[in-house]
């Protein structure tokens, strides 16, 4: 059954996206934060945005240094991406509160993050508001990710590599379950719901079910797929 959500419920539905933990750097004082309205923009130039509240400590940093990185976490960060997310740079050192090391960017003063699993290194291109929030369209300089987690796509062949992603609150998810998608057309240029082979395998599955249904009756049946 379809149910009417508020309109807020827009951000959280088009989540989850890779969670981010953007750095900055402004003489001599570094900062992260989590943030998870990112967007890819442009492929030539190589652009991405970040939507930021203007009165976060990490908007003014961006604003300052006219550069960021995105830094992409696995789960093995979420406790950590959870800490930033909780408390203003322009009070804490929060890069040492969270116990998170960090490594030099290729481009950036912005320092990178240590265990993630790939890093978005930019300089700022633009900026505007848009509604409540501050938009910052950063142009990709450098990028690096880890092989165990990303070849062109991400791979999601194991949760330890797998993007820690944001759905609200205090929850968090990995993405996974990744799979190749064909499609077929028929004569007309109309997509094909369904091969013969498709067919065949579903009939033979619901085939099987029935059967078991029949044997060992409805409960026995559903305590069987419990199990």
């Amino acid at each position: 059954m379809r149910r009417l959500c508020d309109p807020a419920d827009a951000r959280r539905l088009l989540n989850p996206g890779p969670l981010a933990i953007v750095t900055t750097s402004w003489r001599a004082m570094a900062n992260a934060a989590p943030v998870a309205w990112t967007v890819p923009l442009s492929m030539a130039p190589p652009l991405v945005g970040i939507a930021v509240h203007p009165d976060r400590h990490t908007a003014d940093m961006i604003r300052y240094s006219e550069e960021f990185a995105l830094n992409i976490p696995g789960p093995a960060l979420a406790r950590q991406a959870a800490f930033l997310g909780s408390l203003s740079g322009r009070d804490t050192n929060k890069i040492e509160a969270a116990g998170i090391e960090t490594f030099h960017g290729l481009r950036v003063e912005s320092p990178l993050i240590v265990g993630c699993l790939a890093w978005i290194e930019c300089s700022l291109q633009d900026v505007f508001t848009t509604g409540d929030h501050t938009f910052f369209t950063g142009r990709v300089e450098k990028v690096q990710a880890l092989d165990e987690a990303y070849a062109g796509t991400w791979l999601l062949n194991d949760p330890h590599y797998s993007p820690l992603v944001y759905l609200g609150g205090t929850r968090y998810a990995t993405l996974s379950g990744a799979r190749d998608v064909t499609f077929a057309v028929d004569i007309q240029g109309r997509l094909v719901a369904e091969t013969a082979e498709e067919r065949e395998a579903r009939e033979e599955a619901e085939a099987r079910e029935r059967e078991l249904r029949k044997a060992e009756g409805d409960e026995g049946f559903e305590a069987m797929r419990v199990r």
